[in-house]
């Protein structure tokens, strides 16, 4: 599919953003929209590039191994970070607030790490559609100065997408990305043991075929949100006593399905 004049127009006023601005630092996560952003300001030919990712309980092993990799095939300076995000009261309380406790201690080692390096530009991938959820990280992003330029050049996700698949990036068709404690609802105290159950439940599911969907983390049971056309494959008897036996030995008591189908943000509804 080609990119629409609209598109075209959208990379034009990002490139003039990114060439304004010399040297930046990027919260890379190594998803869709970090990644077209990350491509966006190496294609720019900024002087300085740094890519920056913070990793914690709540980010898998594949998806820093996955952060890697785009930023070396991407050429970028990569800087991988740790955080034990479970070291954070604010944050295992599991209030409302969860995400903006979250985001202002990534985005601050994010920062912190760019001004040792010279960098005094910080930029995060958000997106139009992200605008529309309740996203109080955004607020802890914007309090430390980062800048979003893909919602300035006015990007949706569809349109980021779109023009990654022109640019050849392999994201393009990424599966949306979350962080682990999104699987867990509020006020449920957050634990790494619940954590491992959501990651190893959601792994044993992609092995079995399965695409876009969330295993969240409610008590004892694991509710699975899956895209509705997948829902008639998981009711197949076998396939149905796969997962149920699967996701009991992981450590579930119940496995149920959610027959409204995956819903992103769904645990927002509060």
């Amino acid at each position: 599919m080609e990119i629409t004049q609209t598109g075209r127009d959208k990379m034009m006023h990002l490139d003039k953003q990114l060439r304004g601005m010399k040297k930046i630092a990027l919260a890379f996560s190594g998803g869709v929209d970090s990644a077209f952003l990350l491509a966006s300001a190496k294609q720019a030919g900024l002087e300085m590039v740094l890519a920056i990712t913070v990793t914690s309980q709540f980010f898998t092993r594949e998806e820093k191994d996955l952060a890697e990799k785009l930023a070396g095939s991407m050429g970028a300076e990569h800087i991988c970070l740790d955080l034990d995000i479970l070291g954070q009261a604010d944050v295992v309380q599991n209030t409302p607030q969860r995400c903006y406790f979250c985001k202002k201690k990534v985005f601050a080692q994010v920062r912190q790490t760019a001004i040792q390096n010279g960098i005094h530009i910080f930029l995060h991938g958000v997106n139009t559609d992200d605008l529309g959820d309740y996203r109080p990280g955004l607020e802890a992003a914007k309090e430390l100065g980062f800048l979003a330029p893909l919602v300035d050049a006015g990007f949706s996700k569809k349109e980021i997408r779109d023009c990654s698949r022109q640019m050849g990036l392999e994201t393009w068709n990424l599966p949306s990305q979350s962080c682990l404690a999104t699987r867990i609802p509020y006020h449920e105290t957050i634990t790494l043991e619940k954590l491992e159950m959501v990651d190893q439940g959601e792994s044993f599911l992609r092995k079995l075929g399965f695409g876009n969907f969330r295993v969240r983390c409610q008590g004892d049971m694991a509710r699975i949100e899956l895209e509705p056309g997948a829902i008639l494959s998981l009711m197949d008897e076998d396939m149905r006593q796969d997962v149920s036996n699967g996701l009991k030995k992981i450590g579930f008591k119940y496995v149920s399905c959610d027959l409204d189908g995956y819903v992103s943000g769904n645990m927002n509804k509060f």
